[in-house]
């Protein structure tokens, strides 16, 4: 009912489509799509094994993930969702994992944003893939800290430290993690959530985001 009333359309071009990126604009990012994996096992400073990105921080795209993060376009996750699952190497990448945590915001973010873009799009991955468990509020930021956009690459390490927690760890040990964000940049907040999971019990975790910096 509600899709006949509000029907899903394009994120990109808003023209109606029920999977919400149509033909046109999904064949014009297929030409700055990347979808690479880079591997992180033997880097002794993360604590994650693998990050998987679908394309570079610039352009078209950096402006539809500032719309969506700041510019109050949520409906745009169903758009991500799609390009993401559209990507065979992507989704492979996420069916190597067992559970699916979005990076969280501080309460006060999220309602002035009124959602975690990071929390939409990583249940709308679980909703069409089914075999990858959506856990949503098992991490939890406790400090409402600086945007690290406004940072420095030395302040934004300090900034992250030791402002999440974990409630019910035994939902995650021995388990294999993606932990979803939108952007990567330094690495730095993704890393401080995988040594947390890590920490309490994760047997793996990879990172996914949309776009890499």
């Amino acid at each position: 009912m509600l899709e006949l009333i509000y029907p899903n359309v394009c994120g990109i071009c808003e023209e109606i489509d029920k999977n919400s990126l149509c033909e046109n604009c999904k064949s014009g990012l297929d030409t700055i799509t990347v979808a690479k994996i880079d591997n992180y096992e033997n880097k002794t400073d993360k604590f994650f094994n693998e990050h998987g990105y679908i394309f570079k921080y610039e352009g078209q795209i950096r402006k539809l993930l500032i719309d969506y993060k700041f510019n109050n376009k949520s409906y745009l996750y169903k758009t991500f969702a799609s390009i993401i699952l559209s990507n065979k190497k992507m989704v492979n990448f996420i069916n190597n994992y067992e559970i699916i945590i979005p990076v969280p915001i501080h309460k006060k973010r999220f309602n002035c944003r009124g959602y975690n873009q990071s929390e939409l799009l990583a249940r709308e991955i679980s909703r069409k893939l089914k075999n990858i468990q959506f856990l949503n509020k098992l991490l939890i930021k406790t400090e409402n800290n600086v945007a690290q956009s406004t940072l420095t690459k030395e302040e934004r390490v300090l900034n992250v430290k030791d402002i999440y927690k974990v409630k019910n760890n035994n939902l995650i040990k021995e388990k294999s993690i993606i932990l979803l964000d939108d952007i990567y940049t330094t690495g730095n907040t993704v890393n401080e959530c995988s040594k947390l999971l890590k920490k309490n019990g994760a047997r793996e975790i990879g990172i996914l985001t949309v776009s890499k910096d």
